[in-house]
């Protein structure tokens, strides 16, 4: 029997909410998961929250002190958290994700990274927890 503690890959907003304190996250199930996924190196961020995260500084639905890119770097220099690249596998595999699932590149693209590293995926999006309580995707709530 397998009891390995299994990776984490956290939704853009996830990684913001842990990242600035968020007290949404506080006594969740999701957050002892991400904590003990820290002490084992193994909560994934995708690349495309970090585009993500440009984005809503952007255009104004969210507010960054010190800005996007200080916050980023911080954010991805902390131990245990790793940064996961657009491969060509993940944008393949996120354009032909099984079933019916939203148009959201930005989405299906942090699905797809999650499904290729067999991670966790942390997330409070509604439609990503339905689509993985029908398909492969093993998902957190909070």
């Amino acid at each position: 029997m397998n009891n390995e503690q299994p990776s984490v890959f956290l939704d853009t907003h996830i990684w913001i909410w842990l990242i600035n304190g968020d007290n949404r996250l506080e006594n969740t199930s999701a957050l002892d998961l991400i904590n003990n996924a820290v002490k084992k190196s193994s909560v994934y961020i995708s690349i495309i929250s970090v585009w993500e995260i440009g984005i809503l500084e952007a255009k104004g639905r969210i507010i960054i002190q010190g800005g996007c890119l200080d916050w980023v770097k911080k954010a991805l220099s902390i131990p245990g958290f790793r940064l996961v690249s657009l491969t060509p596998e993940i944008a393949l595999e996120s354009s032909n994700l099984p079933g019916v699932f939203n148009g959201d590149p930005a989405d299906r693209m942090i699905v797809a990274s999650a499904l290729s590293l067999n991670s966790i995926l942390v997330t409070a999006d509604k439609e990503i927890i339905a689509y993985g309580n029908k398909h492969l995707l093993k998902v957190s709530t909070v």
